[in-house]
């Protein structure tokens, strides 16, 4: 559910930046000079949260600098010099390799190093497993969580990434088309991608050129890009109102490269305008088939949400009635009512609107309720709860809080609780542990491949 961040308007080392919607920033800071100028030894100790190396040093009558290096592994034994201040640390560069610690793999794509998407291919299988299911460990410890019946971690292959957002940039006579740098407003302008799905990979470079030919120089826009099960759905954000010579070419691309539908809006958060319409639009979300509205969330990978709903079916079964909180567009929903009747709740209007088209047009399982609310300021109260016997719910990265405290109040015998953030559901978990629930069976799922992030299925039940 992770969201790439907003691009930023400066261009550097020749590279453009990879967007313009962004508000004013604030002043920076003075920069703080570095302890040393000169490169110092370094053991990397740790992997840290977001996949860098984490060494300490003590210099001679002064305080213990935390220092993180990227693209390094514990055991490293290297030279570096201090980069720039992060929080009460240091970001250093790496000048020389003395020694390799173990469980280092041959990156897997040409971008690594200098694409901020994948930032752990550095790690072989092994390393990169375990180092995941740690962070899971680590975020729930720190919440008071131990004892964990944690499941094997659900490894997602490479190349089945169906959704992204690319950036697109023209300066002069060249197009970029592709991901942020790691921690900048710089474009990578990829020629290969290891994660995302072929045939979305495959609109790269068609894209480019019909964008070099359509847009202004100096301007940017976002490429959102999804594999539908009935093709391509291409979005793009910030596109100029397109006249009919530019619609023409437009349709064109939608005809050649067999999309399902090109729509454009003028900024983030715009409704979306059609282009071309050649097909519904459509994904399976178990027996129904849902349009979700351009752009729309979905889960990154059909394995990884293969994973999380046979984890919400099984903590479902036998329930009477079930309840599926931030329902978005159904992809929970619609698996559940295989089982029983089901109450979605969703507070966006665009999920809610495919989610009730889809519910009033399926046939043959069970009832499908929709209620459009916010659930971060009315959760559903205990006693609204106490109509459910099992409750699934799948909140964004900032997790549901207030609703994990109204379940720990209630009656509910089996809780699911799906996420996209270890620290937040950890949060969350304690809330119902809290409560009185046992935490049964803990599944981590790696749906963004190679990336610090990672998703949670969780089953917890009243004794």
């Amino acid at each position: 559910m992770s969201r790439r961040s907003s691009p930023g308007p400066t261009p550097a080392r020749g590279k453009p930046s990879a967007g313009r919607h962004q508000s004013r920033r604030p002043a920076a800071r003075p920069p703080v000079e570095p302890p040393t100028s000169g490169p110092i030894e370094i053991t990397v100790e740790s992997v840290g949260a977001l996949g860098d190396g984490v060494a300490h040093w003590q210099e001679p009558y002064g305080p213990n600098h935390r220092l993180f290096v990227p693209q390094t592994l514990v055991g490293d034994r290297l030279m570096v010099r201090f980069a720039q201040q992060r929080g009460e640390g240091w970001l250093v560069e790496p000048v020389s390799l003395l020694a390799e610690g173990p469980g280092r793999a041959d990156p897997a794509c040409r971008h690594f190093g200098t694409c901020g998407g994948c930032t752990l291919q550095h790690m072989d299988a092994e390393t990169y497993g375990a180092w995941k299911v740690e962070q899971l460990r680590h975020a729930l410890s720190r919440a008071g969580v131990t004892n964990l019946p944690m499941a094997p971690l659900v490894r997602t292959p490479p190349h089945a990434r169906r959704r992204a957002v690319l950036a697109a940039a023209r300066r002069g006579r060249r197009l970029w088309l592709g991901f942020n740098e790691r921690a900048s407003h710089r474009l990578v302008d990829i020629e290969e991608c290891t994660v995302l799905a072929p045939r979305l990979m495959a609109l790269v470079a068609p894209l480019r050129a019909l964008l070099l030919d359509l847009l202004p120089d100096e301007h940017t826009l976002d490429v959102a890009l999804t594999l539908l099960d009935d093709g391509p759905d291409v979005l793009l954000v910030g596109l100029p109102q397109p006249d009919l010579n530019a619609l023409e070419k437009l349709g064109a691309f939608a005809e050649a490269h067999d999309l399902a539908r090109l729509t454009w809006s003028k900024r983030p958060g715009a409704p979306a305008e059609p282009i071309a319409l050649r097909r519904t639009g459509v994904v399976r979300f178990g027996p129904v088939a849902v349009s979700p509205a351009a752009g729309s969330f979905l889960q990154a990978s059909a394995e990884g949400e293969a994973a999380l709903v046979a984890e919400a079916l099984a903590g479902a079964k036998g329930a009477a009635r079930v309840a599926d909180l931030f329902a978005g567009s159904g992809t929970l929903t619609f698996p559940l009512s295989t089982l029983a009747p089901v109450h979605a709740v969703e507070g966006d209007g665009v999920a809610i609107t495919a989610l009730e088209a889809a519910a009033r047009m399926a046939g043959g399982g069970h009832p499908v309720t929709v209620e459009r609310r916010d659930l971060f300021k009315e959760p559903l109260s205990p006693a609204e709860l106490s109509a459910y016997q099992a409750v699934v719910f799948d909140p964004p990265r900032a997790g549901a809080a207030s609703q994990a405290a109204a379940l720990a109040a209630s009656t509910v015998p089996v809780v699911v609780a799906i996420s996209c953030n270890p620290v937040s559901f950890a949060r969350d978990a304690a809330l119902l542990l809290e409560g009185g629930y046992v935490l049964e069976r803990l599944v981590p799922v790696d749906q963004f491949l190679w990336s610090p992030h990672l998703e949670v299925a969780a089953r917890f039940r009243r004794p």
